[in-house]
């Protein structure tokens, strides 16, 4: 390389020297090498040195001695404090492997380890707080002040973050892990895995023929297993409950949307109890619940006492039960008084104390607690029910706008059901309980029963907004959501009004009786009379017998048919010619848009001077374009510029070309296939009927060349084609229906004029 030797020259002799013997200087030399080009000598010489050039340099380089590098010396300088030690690697070494917030980590970790040593003992007197870097990081001010950096290291923001990991969920015993001993529970659970028949459960829930069905496989077999449909599946918990609960059996296996049911060792006793008997369920259920939970938060050493209150608890159910047989279904209706109050949240307490009074429960309810009222078991008829009295407060519409309304759908979202609806008419019950509702609350979020027939939600909406004037805010097959509106009255309020406004109405009948004495005691008697209405008086009689005549005569009722009849026609006519002369206006107004396409469109006139084929030319053309796989098919926008742009890129790669044509009449194929020839420039050789329509054969010619451009100007463009098309269009069905009205008119001034020699007819006779 070139540019190394001009940058460190060095002294030596070379074949560019100026000395003519070049031997000489070699055998004087005792340091010459024979294997390399130039020879250092050890005495420098005292006047300039010539040294290498590049070979783009004409004139010689020659430095002074002193100038000159001397390779053969070290060039390294030693420093001048070599007593010093090699810096600490903890502070100044490189962190390698890792990148980011583990790199500041680990240097900030090597820089803690300073504190130990012997280097910054004196720094670190009197110091005896932990050692930050932020705390020996200053920085001066604008007045020159050095200022103390009090500021936390961005390392250790993220260091700052509690990161809390999430509780497991406390496993709840269930009831057949509590009363069953745990050796029989696995044999149990063991058989139930190899189980391959099962009792599926459908939309309806577990119905009386589901339990029927469980407990007649329960004479063959200790264990039963129950496969759930939607809705039960989402909520297994709340399906285990319900089959627990109608069955009397306890769940001692699941997987997924399978339970399995095991029978007890006491079924025989209670295999007669069935839930058909016995509609007051929720208490048995609200006690299931509560006792569960009891038994999850106690100890294990007090199982076997569970245990014994549990088999109490079942015996003592069944005798509540009967006793509750007697008791009349109004009570029941009327509240929930005798279940034990829920165990749970306080938002499952609050919901539940809101829904008491309202009704029975759904017990099949497939969602979480609390469980709605069953709407359907409220009576359809109430006496004396009336929609209630609303009244908006002054200057505010009752109306809702759309963030009002998107607000109160995203309010009632994560609100519980309040009822569960499966009847689509005979809804007072329901509204009655809706009314009371809206009382505590603002929205009525009502579930459709799933599996129930015949259920129509649109019918549901309607009926329930006429009883009760709400605003519906959703509405699907599976929810009905009303709010009770700006203009909604408590009752309590509602009977303030009504009786205010009673009163307001006696205070004015009071004073209306009052001004009429008055003006009973100051009537003058000069004073001419009030002007009456002649309504059924004899001057009303009177005339009318001067306006239509006596009418006791035999043909006024003829007459007055005749009547009627020219009315009713003359009517009709004006209707018609008004109609005729909107079309006729809209006519105009489509002809003149026809007149401006028509004026940029301007078809070539045919050639004079045509090439000749003989007719077995033609035949045999005619074959060659019927066999032709390809075509070019026109449609509604009829001849435009693409057309004969498609013709000459056909022509490109063969000789003749199909172009179909949809058109009906056989006189508009002929003018079109005279219009291609005549904008093509081709030879018409054929117009066949297809099955797809007609086919226009078009031979190109024997000197056919190909148009340096292939878009005429003279022709419409594709979107003033169809603009066109569809002016058309319009064109003939307006005056189509034009043709139709001025048909009804003639008709109806010939019915005028016979209506009226008729009349004639009858007033000389």
């Amino acid at each position: 390389m070139v540019a190394p030797v001009l940058t460190s020259p060095v002294p030596f002799s070379s074949s560019l020297n100026s000395n003519p013997n070049p031997s000489k200087i070699h055998k004087g030399n005792p340091s010459f090498n024979k294997n390399s080009k130039f020879s250092f000598s050890k005495r420098p010489n005292k006047g300039p040195v010539k040294m290498p050039t590049a070979p783009w340099m004409k004139s010689p380089l020659l430095l002074q001695p002193h100038e000159v590098l001397n390779p053969s010396k070290p060039t390294t300088k030693k420093s001048s404090n070599s007593n010093a030690k090699a810096p600490d690697k903890s502070l100044f070494g490189k962190e390698s492997g890792v990148r980011g917030q583990k790199a500041m980590k680990k240097i900030v970790r090597n820089v803690e380890k300073l504190q130990g040593n012997e280097v910054l003992e004196d720094t670190q007197i009197g110091v005896s707080e932990e050692f930050e870097v932020g705390n020996w990081l200053e920085e001066i001010g604008s007045d020159g002040e050095v200022k103390k950096f009090d500021g936390k290291m961005p390392w250790l923001r993220a260091e700052e973050k509690v990161v809390s990991r999430r509780m497991k969920k406390e496993k709840i015993l269930t009831q057949a892990e509590i009363i069953l001993d745990k050796d029989l529970l696995e044999r149990l659970r063991g058989k139930a895995m190899r189980m391959r028949k099962w009792v599926k459960v459908m939309k309806a829930g577990v119905t009386q023929a589901v339990v029927d069905e469980i407990r007649s496989a329960w004479r063959k077999n200790k264990l039963v297993m129950v496969k759930f449909g939607v809705p039960l599946c989402r909520n297994m918990d709340r399906a285990r409950e319900i089959l627990e609960m109608k069955t009397g059996g306890l769940v001692v296996w699941s997987k997924k949307d399978t339970l399995v049911v095991y029978r007890g060792l006491n079924h025989g006793l209670t295999s007669k109890f069935s839930m058909r008997d016995h509609p007051n369920c929720s208490d048995a259920q609200e006690i299931y619940s509560s006792t569960i939970s009891h038994f999850a938060s106690g100890n294990n050493n007090n199982m076997s006492q569970e245990k014994s209150n549990i088999s109490t608890w079942g015996r003592s159910s069944n005798i509540e039960d009967i006793e509750k047989e007697s008791m009349p279904n109004g009570i029941f209706m009327k509240g929930d008084g005798n279940n034990q109050p829920v165990i749970g949240s306080l938002y499952e307490r609050e919901t539940d104390r809101l829904l008491d009074g309202l009704g029975p429960r759904f017990i099949d309810w497939w969602m979480q607690k609390p469980l709605p009222v069953d709407a359907d078991l409220l009576p359809e008829v109430v006496p004396r029910f009336r929609p209630p009295i609303r009244l908006s407060p002054p200057n505010i519409r009752s109306n809702l706008t759309d963030e009002e309304l998107t607000y109160l759908r995203k309010l009632a979202h994560p609100l519980p059901f309040h009822f569960a609806l499966g009847r689509n008419r005979n809804l007072q019950g329901l509204a009655a309980a809706i009314l009371k509702l809206w009382e505590k609350s603002l929205i009525a979020k009502i579930a459709i029963k799933w599996g129930v027939q015949n259920t129509d939600n649109e019918q549901m909406a309607y009926e329930l907004k006429n009883l009760t004037g709400g605003v519906l805010l959703l509405r699907n097959k599976f929810i009905i959501i009303f709010y009770r509106g700006k203009d909604f009255l408590p009752q309590g309020v509602a009977n303030l009004v009504v009786e205010r406004e009673m009163a307001l109405r006696r205070c004015q009948l009071i004073e209306e009786g009052a001004r009429l004495k008055v003006t009973e005691t100051f009537w003058i008697a000069d004073e001419p009379l009030p002007r009456t209405s002649t309504v059924g008086t004899l001057s009303e009689f009177q005339d009318i017998q001067t306006k239509f005549g006596d009418l006791k005569k035999e043909n006024n009722e003829l007459e007055i048919q005749l009547e009627a009849q020219k009315e009713n026609l003359e009517r009709e006519l004006r209707n018609q010619e008004r109609k005729l002369s909107i079309l006729n206006i809209k006519i105009e107004k489509s002809a003149k848009e026809l007149a401006k396409l028509n004026s940029s469109w301007q078809p070539s006139e045919p050639d004079v001077d045509l090439e000749i084929i003989t007719e077995e030319e033609r035949e045999c053309l005619r074959k060659i374009g019927l066999k032709l796989s390809s075509c070019l098919v026109l449609g509604r926008r009829g001849v435009f510029n693409g057309v004969i742009e498609g013709l000459h890129q056909h022509w490109k790669h063969r000789e003749v070309v199909k172009v179909i044509t949809m058109q009906r009449m056989f006189v508009r194929v002929i003018y079109t296939a005279k219009l291609l020839v005549a904008e093509s420039g081709g030879i018409l050789v054929s117009i066949e009927k297809l099955k797809e329509g007609h086919a226009i054969i078009i031979y190109r010619g024997k000197n056919y060349r190909r148009p340096f451009k292939l878009i005429t100007g003279n022709l419409l463009t594709k979107r003033e084609a169809f603009q066109r098309s569809i002016e058309l269009q319009r064109i003939g069905s307006l005056k189509f229906f034009a043709y139709q009205r001025q048909q009804a008119i003639l008709d109806l001034k010939l019915k005028l004029a016979k209506l009226k020699e008729r009349r004639v007819s009858t007033l000389q006779e």
